[in-house]
């Protein structure tokens, strides 16, 4: 289980003035700091906004912005961010490099403006990059191996590669 080591603070006072998809980003980052993977409800996601005043937009807009305009794997209108991953049932998890999104997303950003963080929230950008979005190859072995020996047949179709491996063996 990934986690983040440093404990975010709850800011009581005042908003932290952030865009409504730089709120979603970090309301869904500090549920995966407290909860682990996730996923995480729609509902969930807008109530950690809302609970850490992480923006002055309205509920209905947070809403929006969990439920379609910052979900990667959802068709982009007109929002081309791709902060949050769909995994059914109305659940979502941070989005990472190697996820399915839609093609009209190619190039949306991923993360918070870094610059626009809070201070208090500076952590996070730290635990995004080395932690939960390092490339997939590290985390799973086998698909470390992919790829590996194509220049074998790189000459050759794959299935007549195949054949003639089977052809070798009957001899």
């Amino acid at each position: 289980m990934r986690s983040i080591t440093a404990q975010a603070p709850i800011i009581e006072s005042e908003n932290a003035d952030l865009t409504v998809a730089d709120a979603v980003w970090v309301g869904a980052a500090l549920l995966h700091e407290k909860r682990g993977e996730g996923p995480f409800s729609t509902e969930e996601i807008v109530k950690s906004v809302q609970d850490h005043h992480l923006t002055r937009g309205a509920y209905r807009s947070i809403w929006q912005h969990v439920n379609q305009h910052c979900v990667a794997n959802r068709k982009a209108q007109p929002n081309r961010a791709r902060m949050l991953t769909a995994t059914g049932h109305g659940d979502r998890r941070l989005f990472r490099d190697g996820d399915r999104f839609d093609p009209e997303r190619a190039g949306g950003r991923t993360c918070p403006d870094w610059a626009k963080l809070p201070a208090e929230y500076d952590y996070l950008r730290q635990w995004y990059q080395t932690i939960w979005n390092k490339p997939t190859a590290e985390e799973d072995p086998l698909l470390a191996a992919i790829g590996i020996g194509r220049e074998i047949w790189a000459d050759q179709h794959a299935d007549e590669y195949v054949a003639e491996l089977r052809d070798w063996r009957m001899e």
